[in-house]
Formats: structure tokens, sequence, C-alpha cells
């Protein structure tokens, strides 16, 4: 076992102390950063960067990223919820680190899709009917994974498949 323990750490976003959602960072009892590529692999991480060592993952609706010794997760509900994700990783490190042998290390990010490849297909008249001021905040969005084809109500049914055949060539887009 790679990872034995750690220490948590919940906060409130320092911008607005009002809000629901809470912060964790887990401060790592060893470094883990000879095991982030071996992650990446296994979990397909959107950014990963080389030194220092850094994977960040999209899992569970949360940004996760993991540095060498460190957990950060934004956007959580509660304590009970960040030790439940803390906790996944720390499995998935492990695993990760025990297979080692049988996973081929992965140092890259994988692609993500690009805004102005989504703004080009969509109508572009700033309608605001998406809740969005822009098509290209639109596009922005829909390149985050927050926003579908089918939330741009005057999208045509042929651009919406245009718009999802280019989507899914980026499978970690959940």
């Amino acid at each position: 076992m790679l990872l034995t323990g750690y220490r948590k750490e919940i906060s409130r976003p320092e911008c607005n102390h009002n809000f629901q959602s809470v912060n964790c960072v887990a401060h790592l009892d060893e470094d883990v950063s000879e095991a982030l590529p071996y992650l990446n692999a296994v979990l397909g991480g959107i950014h990963y960067v080389k030194e220092p060592a850094s994977v960040t993952f999209k899992m569970h609706g949360k940004l996760i990223a993991v540095h060498g010794r460190m957990i950060a997760v934004n956007a959580l509900k509660d304590e009970l919820e960040a030790e439940k994700i803390v906790q996944w990783v720390k499995k998935e490190i492990n695993e990760a680190w025990e297979k080692r042998d049988e996973i081929v290390p992965c140092y890259e990010s994988e692609q993500q899709p690009q805004m102005m490849q989504i703004l080009k297909l969509l109508p572009r008249t700033n309608c605001r009917m998406c809740n969005e001021p822009t098509c290209m905040v639109f596009a922005l969005r829909m390149a985050e994974g927050v926003k579908e084809p089918a939330d741009c109500p005057p999208l045509t049914a042929e651009a919406a498949r245009a718009l999802e055949d280019y989507l899914a060539g980026f499978p970690s887009r959940m």
C-alpha cells in the first residue's frame, strides 16, 4: 500500500462564505507522485502535469486534483461527501500502484472538446434561450461538460447530431 493516510481540511469558498458547498484538501502522509501516471492511465485524467506531477479528473460530478502530497476536491455537499471521495481516490491510487506492472503509465492529458469547434456548430444568435449571455459562453460551458446540445432550443436537429458526434470523441466528458 502506497498511501496509508491523510489529514483533511474542509473550508467554504473564500469568495463567498455563504455558499452551501465546501472544499476539501487532503494532505497525504506519503508522496504519491510516482503513482500519478498510472492513476492517469486508469482513470483518464483530463489534465496531467509532469513537473511537479499532478492529475485532474472529472469524477462523481466533481473536479478532483491529485498532487504528490495532496488531493483537492471542490463543490462538495458536506464533510461526509468529502470523506467518501477522498477514500475513493485513496483506493484508486493504491490499486493503480499495486497493479503498476500491468498498466502502461500515461504522461499526457486527454484531449478536450474545443470551444471554437462547438461554436461553429451553434446558431450564433445570442438568443439567451439557453440561459447563457452569448453563444460563445454556451460553447465554453458545453466544452466543460456543463451544457448539452439539447440545452440550445434554436439548434437544428442536424446541428445537434453534428455536435453530439463531435462530443462523442471525448470519452471523459461526463
